[in-house]
């Protein structure tokens, strides 16, 4: 169960994981695995898919991070198409797959409300919630009846919370690649007192919808979450995004 906790806090920068954790395993070759299943199709709402198998970045890769970066136009050409995906999308609900860095997965819901409004819900035997209210990100514990609060500003998560958001101008890009499969373009940011870490976002290069991030905390390892099932038309509840700072046991009844 501690291990769940880690995993999920493994999102939030400010999260240590000093812990001796094995280093995650590559990602197989030919991206067997690739995110979003059944054959790399766009996500329909309404139509259900099997949990896809998330591709785990290789540790070994060497990502630049020269403040001199420079990008040609495709590059800057991809980057602009996933910021105009990320900017038109105001909520997002799925079903998601994560890998913790020692190669633990769970499984869960998500709800997305923009600006900063998120909802992570672990299956069971799972007892994790992490919420995000517009300013802070809980990980929750309900069988522990725990509750563990971050600033927002500290998890890179908030670039997918933004209302809008230009990738080029408003973060710090290090990498964008294209391929039949994927966009992905890396995120880098340098906190003093916390370190570097890492977003990786991965968007379909044929539908163009989200199919998974990955997080890489200021000591290298990677917690990747693949999403399936989206639906950006649903009306969500703000009540399930706010945050009780007194009561966080088991829910009544």
């Amino acid at each position: 169960m501690a291990g769940v906790l880690l995993v999920a806090a493994a999102m939030v920068t400010g999260a240590s994981l000093a812990q001796s954790v094995p280093v995650p395993k590559p990602a197989p070759k030919g991206r067997d695995g690739a995110a979003g299943g059944g054959g790399g199709g766009p996500a329909v709402t309404g139509a259900t898919q099997t949990p896809p198998n998330p591709v785990i970045p290789d540790p070994r890769r060497n990502v630049p991070s020269s403040i001199f970066q420079t990008f040609d136009a495709n590059q800057k050409a991809q980057a602009a198409k996933v910021s105009a995906y990320l900017s038109s999308l105001q909520t997002l609900v799925g079903n998601f797959v994560q890998v913790g860095p020692d190669g633990s997965k769970t499984q869960g819901d998500f709800y997305i409300q923009k600006p900063g409004k998120v909802r992570f819900e672990y299956d069971a035997p799972s007892p994790i919630d992490i919420v995000a209210d517009g300013s802070s990100v809980v990980v929750r514990d309900r069988k522990l009846a725990t509750q563990d609060v971050y600033p927002l500003s500290q998890t890179p998560l908030r670039y997918l919370l933004s209302d809008r958001i230009d990738l080029m101008k408003d973060t710090n890009v290090v990498n964008v690649t294209a391929d039949d499969l994927f966009i992905s373009v890396t995120i880098e940011e340098k906190q003093a007192l916390v370190g570097t870490s890492r977003l990786l976002l991965m968007i379909g290069a044929k539908d163009g919808q989200l199919k998974q991030w990955t997080v890489t905390d200021p000591q290298g390892y990677d917690t990747t979450i693949a999403v399936y099932n989206l639906d950006s038309s649903k009306k969500l509840d703000p009540g399930m995004f706010k945050i009780d700072f007194t009561n966080y046991g088991p829910s009544p009844g």
